[in-house]
């Protein structure tokens, strides 16, 4: 897994300065997804900070402000909806990328509550690892 991982990113690693430079913040209570994406997106030539919950990530986004957000919906602490809430009131040219395994409240899955709430994209986990470097890129280039 961790060697596809690497050349995708390497393949990708051909993306202009622009997007090289970038920072991409990652909120998952899942430490090897972190680990798995982080990677990723380091050899792609992002600039990568990480957090375990929805609170430590908007704590990093006050301090390090990131360019794209990938942010987890179920998490302990402070949960992706309300972390999604939190960053579109005070970071609203700040780019989110949800991720979830899965979950619903009434016959709205959290995914479609997240775009709602803000999020840019919604991913299903699991999802290939060029899925989410494609919508990171995809997100940079996006005018706001």
């Amino acid at each position: 897994m961790i060697a596809m991982a690497v050349r995708l990113a390497e393949q990708h690693a051909h993306c202009e300065d622009a997007y090289a430079m970038a920072r991409v913040l990652i909120i998952d209570d899942n430490a090897p997804t972190r680990h798995m994406l982080r990677q990723a997106l380091e050899r792609a030539g992002y600039e990568v900070v990480d957090a375990p919950d929805g609170r430590a990530g908007i704590a990093l986004q006050r301090t390090m402000p990131a360019d794209v957000i990938i942010t987890d919906i179920l998490m302990p602490e402070q949960e992706g909806l309300e972390t999604i809430r939190e960053l579109r009131r005070d970071f609203p040219t700040t780019k989110i990328i949800a991720i979830s395994g899965g979950g619903q409240i009434g016959t709205y899955n959290f995914l479609t509550i997240a775009e709602r709430l803000g999020a840019r994209r919604a991913l299903q986990k699991p999802f290939g690892l060029q899925e989410i470097l494609d919508a990171v890129e995809e997100m940079l280039q996006v005018q706001d």
